[in-house]
């Protein structure tokens, strides 16, 4: 696949980039540089490769599933700009 620079310049309006006119060949070489290292990245065999999640295997800390800080409730809504009857008061944003 090839960029070339009416799509760049596309691209670039999509991401909200203001890109001069003068620009758009280097952006289109870019991007075709990027293309060129993901067509790489399909030729590697990985037949036989287990997914992982990281690059180091390392078990995830675990902690035990209880309550720790509960019964604040005063305490939490003591930083609150606005609180009614034990909750958080906001503004109404929809009509």
């Amino acid at each position: 696949m090839s960029i070339d620079e009416s799509t760049a310049a596309r691209v670039a309006k999509l991401a909200r980039i203001r890109v001069e006119e003068d620009a758009l060949p280097a952006l289109a070489g870019e991007f075709n540089t990027i293309l060129g290292f993901i067509e790489q990245l399909g030729e590697v065999d990985v037949e036989g490769v287990e997914p992982m999640t990281g690059v180091t295997p390392m078990r995830l800390k675990r902690r035990k599933d209880v309550v720790t800080d509960g019964n604040q409730q005063d305490k939490i809504l003591s930083n609150a700009p606005d609180a009614r009857e034990g909750f958080f008061a906001v503004p109404k944003v929809v009509e």
